[in-house]
């Protein structure tokens, strides 16, 4: 191909660009996702919550795809807890779905079990979702809790924190 036809091509190929109907635009997703203070300021009061249940534990935020924003330990937690914390965030989102649910639906026997052998995916009690406009936002996961019911109440209370916040 000749060189002095990519100009024009690349013209012509901009200007089919230009003239694609105000529908196409639909086809675009605008999303909202946490930013670092909030997710911050919601891992603050989940661990808040569990220090006053008398729990050392790891709480992590992620944003809405699943990556990590937040990571907070507390000083005795055990050194297994900010991963686990991270996954349970991470299965959440990635589920759309809460890890204690998850964790009922992935018993051993069960059609689904086979999600436990996924990458990743941590089904244990403790991870959410965080949800504004009926919308991921975000999840957290907290890890350390003497049972999955407890890393649920934590969370939950990191969320609550924060939900005046996320209505838009």
């Amino acid at each position: 191909m000749n060189r002095k036809w990519i100009p024009a091509i690349a013209m012509t190929f901009g200007a089919a660009i230009g003239t694609i109907p105000a529908g196409a635009q639909d086809a675009l997703v605008v999303t909202k996702s946490l930013n670092p203070e909030l997710a911050l300021e919601c891992a603050r009061a989940a661990i808040a919550e569990c220090r006053k249940q008398g729990f050392q534990v790891a709480v992590a935020v992620v944003d809405r795809t699943g990556l990590p924003q937040v990571m907070l330990r507390d000083r005795f937690a055990g050194a297994h807890t900010p991963t686990t914390a991270t996954g349970k965030a991470w299965t959440a989102v990635s589920f759309r779905t809460p890890t204690t649910e998850l964790q009922n639906i992935t018993k051993p026997g069960m059609p689904q079990s086979g999600l436990r052998d996924l990458p990743n995916v941590v089904m244990l009690g403790g991870g959410m979702m965080i949800e504004a406009g009926g919308s991921v936002v975000g999840g957290i996961g907290v890890s350390g809790a003497p049972g999955g019911d407890a890393d649920d109440a934590c969370a939950k209370a990191g969320i609550d924190a924060i939900r005046d916040k996320l209505d838009f």
